[in-house]
């Protein structure tokens, strides 16, 4: 049986900042106060990130210059893995590169084959400030990539080069929600 609330249902959903938008290429700040704040940016978080349909949310995709992110993403063993890190590091990472389809909140619908380490460990605190190291494999190690790079300024895009840089961006150009993107 579950003890508490599912994440997320209490938070509300936030609008997503899209690509082009200046805060996700901004370096975001560290926590320095853990409050009824933080855990309503982190449960709004959840929400929005359900509410789109991810498995990743940094908090800068809703406009929130924090170092925070959530997550609730399988790995290549169909594992789920859900949680939250507060000032994570990307302290390591290895295993072999693999190439896979990867996409973001901030760019729907485009994809992009980019490179990404097989194993990756984030250390960082939770929203009570308490000590945690997750470790992730596969595809969950990919998310936990993701997100980091998100609270470091960086999209995936900025990991692609040459055809495959292009073709994202100009995807991005030409989507929908496009406004005035690189």
């Amino acid at each position: 049986m579950r003890k508490g609330a599912i994440p997320g249902s209490r938070g509300l959903v936030r609008p997503m900042r899209l690509l082009g938008d200046p805060g996700l290429a901004t370096p975001c700040e560290e926590v320095t106060v853990f409050d009824a704040a933080l855990a309503r940016l982190v449960e709004d978080m959840y929400a929005t990130m359900y509410a789109a349909q991810g498995v990743g949310l940094a908090a800068n995709q809703v406009g929130e210059g924090l170092r925070v992110f959530v997550y609730d993403c399988p790995d290549d063993e169909d594992r789920r893995h859900l949680g939250h890190v507060v000032n994570p590091r990307l302290v390591e990472v290895g295993g072999v590169t693999v190439r896979g389809p990867e996409g973001c909140l901030s760019l729907p619908g485009v994809e992009a084959g980019t490179p990404r380490h097989d194993h990756a460990v984030v250390a960082g605190v939770t929203v009570t400030g308490e000590p945690v190291r997750v470790v992730g494999t596969g595809f969950f190690a990919r998310c936990l990539q993701h997100e980091c790079d998100h609270l470091d300024g960086r999209l995936f895009t900025d990991r692609l080069t040459g055809l495959r840089r292009r073709r994202a961006l100009r995807a991005a150009r030409r989507a929908p929600w496009a406004t005035d993107t690189p």
